[in-house]
This record gives structure tokens, sequence and C-alpha cells, in this order.
């Protein structure tokens, strides 16, 4: 075996290694821009995370936002509200299930459940029926003095609790938290 044979095999594996390396590199680059698309957009990671003044939200009265595209009902909810919602027997409700995101299990549907945080008047729901996915109408409405959905006859109670119709669960909960005192974070 001579000298020259000896550099001609360390040429050979230079060749090979840089040519998988531009390999690699070019199958990167083809690649990438398929998998960058799947992130989700700018404007979509923006209102992934949104703050609610509700400063201006009297009792009695509930404010609708609008977050990732669904509208969210936020109520200030009298005390008369409160205790009726509290009155009802979980036993006579189709759903006893709290689907309320910050709680994140199978807790029963008790009033305490579907609030936000300490303050038993404030109540958080996605404002999308469970049935067909309509918007119920609120401030009372319905035979519960809570939420109807009129296109298929759907009633929630001051809870937002299912208690009559065809949606099969009561309206969602979202991550929501208190800020300070006059503002909530949604998501």
């Amino acid at each position: 075996m001579s000298h020259a044979d000896d550099h001609e095999g360390t040429r050979r594996d230079f060749l090979y290694y840089a040519t998988a390396g531009a390999g690699v590199v070019a199958t990167g680059a083809a690649v990438w821009p398929l998998v960058n698309q799947m992130n989700p957009s700018a404007d979509v990671r923006a209102l992934a995370s949104i703050r609610v003044d509700i400063s201006g939200v009297a009792e009695g009265s509930q404010l609708t936002v609008k977050w990732l595209g669904k509208p969210v009902f936020i109520r200030n909810r009298t005390q008369e509200e409160i205790d009726a919602a509290r009155e009802t027997p979980i036993d006579d409700l189709p759903d006893p299930v709290a689907r309320n995101e910050n709680l994140g299990g199978e807790e029963p549907a008790t009033d305490e459940n579907r609030t936000l945080g300490e303050g038993e008047n404030w109540l958080v729901m996605m404002g999308v029926c469970t049935h067909l996915g309509c918007v119920p109408l609120g401030d009372g409405a319905g035979d519960y003095g809570g939420w109807y959905c009129p296109c298929h006859g759907s009633h929630y109670d001051s809870a937002g609790r299912i208690r009559r119709g065809p949606a099969p669960r009561n309206l969602l909960v979202p991550v929501a938290q208190f800020v300070d005192d006059t503002t909530i974070q949604l998501g």
C-alpha cells in the first residue's frame, strides 16, 4: 500500500461526508417550510390569551366578548340568581359535571364549581350552545332565569347548566382568572 492510496481514502471519506452533509442541509431546507406552516399564525397566538376589563359590568348584567372566534359571556350575577342556582339539587341536572376547565376534572356541577375564583357572583362561560353551536340569549332568558337557545329550545339556569332541551352538556367554563379586581384574563 502506497502513501498515495492512503491519501485517496481520506479524500474519498471527505467527499462522502461532505455530500451527506449537503444532502441533510438541503432536505432540512426543503422540509422546514412544510413543518413551519403548521404552526399557528401570529394573529392566532396573539388571541390565545386576552384581558377583559369588567369594571363597567353592573350587578345583574353581562358582557359578551369574542375570544378565539367564539362569544364568551361574563356575568355579574345578583344574589337572587346565585341563590336560585345553589338551591338546585345536582340530581335534577341532565349534566351533573361542572365542565370547568379551571378545575380540570369531573367535579360536580355545583354553582361553586362553575363560578370564577372566590367571587361567587362572577360567571364566565363560552356562549355556545352545546347542542348545535348556536349562541343562547341571556339576561334571564328561558324557564330557569339564565340563558335560552331559541334555535332548538335549550334552557340553561343562572349557573349556565343545562336544565331542559336537546343540549347534552352544560355551557363550558373556559380557562380564566382574575388579574386584579377589575380585569379577567381568558386563556
